[in-house]
């Protein structure tokens, strides 16, 4: 019983629902490819996959500074189940869609070559413009 509370506490966060849904959907993610889609900061986004790796949720690996990560395969039936329920609900969601168009518009955008500290500090100081436009339209 204790290991499956643990596992819905996991899923119960947002932010990992939401990493976990774009690791559906792509082989790996660099942690800066998960800053940009869901716009937070990069502690965040670590803290996030830290704790989605020890849940065994995901693997993740270097790349100089940056850390890249994958969906790991479901190791108990309880996990297989309903991460493949998650999936299909998550599927019908129209914020699931936009998450994955946010991903895509990224990765479109994201030059061959580029430093993930540029491509990240970019996307942050975009994130950082909607939430100044948002804040003041929403303050008139």
């Amino acid at each position: 019983m204790r290991d499956a509370a643990q596992f819905f506490r996991i899923l119960a966060d947002e932010a990992r629902l939401k990493i976990i849904w774009l690791l559906f959907h792509r082989d790996e993610l660099c942690v800066c490819d998960i800053m940009a889609a869901l716009g937070i900061t990069q502690s965040k986004a670590s803290r996030q996959l830290a704790t989605l790796k020890h849940a065994g949720l995901v693997t993740g690996w270097k790349d100089g500074l940056w850390s890249h990560y994958a969906l790991r395969p479901a190791q108990d039936e309880l996990a297989k189940i309903h991460l493949a329920l998650l999936r299909r609900s998550l599927a019908d969601r129209a914020d699931a869609a936009a998450l994955l168009k946010t991903l895509q518009r990224w990765l479109d955008g994201k030059k061959p070559g580029m430093a993930c500290a540029k491509a990240a500090a970019r996307a942050a100081k975009d994130s950082m413009k909607k939430a100044r436009t948002q804040h003041a339209g929403a303050s008139r």
